[in-house]
């Protein structure tokens, strides 16, 4: 990664994700993030999420966007981060079991 790409990391952020695995439960989750993002923000992590999911699984991109109403550049911005980005949405997927 270059110091480009990697901008977004500073004491902030560090605190923030800090946070979040302080969380315990799915409804202590849930109440921190409703208080942190919009509805829509959720739901648009959410969705990607999801699409990140479908990808991992095989399913065409046209399947996904008839499943989940993505938008095919979301879908692809989201195929990029799974084969190119950090592996995150990887090691979440794993972790979870979704990817079977």
């Amino acid at each position: 990664m270059t110091k480009e790409t990697e901008n977004w990391k500073n004491k902030d952020t560090k605190v923030l994700f800090e946070a979040i695995l302080s969380l315990k439960s799915v409804s202590e989750a849930e109440v921190f993030f409703r208080d942190l993002m919009t509805p829509q923000e959720i739901e648009t992590f959410s969705e990607r999420f999801k699409v990140a999911v479908l990808l991992t699984k095989g399913v065409a991109y046209r399947e996904i966007y008839e499943k989940t109403g993505v938008s095919t550049a979301t879908i692809t911005r989201v195929n990029q981060w799974l084969e190119r980005g950090m592996g995150g949405y990887k090691l979440a997927i794993s972790r979870l079991k979704l990817n079977k």
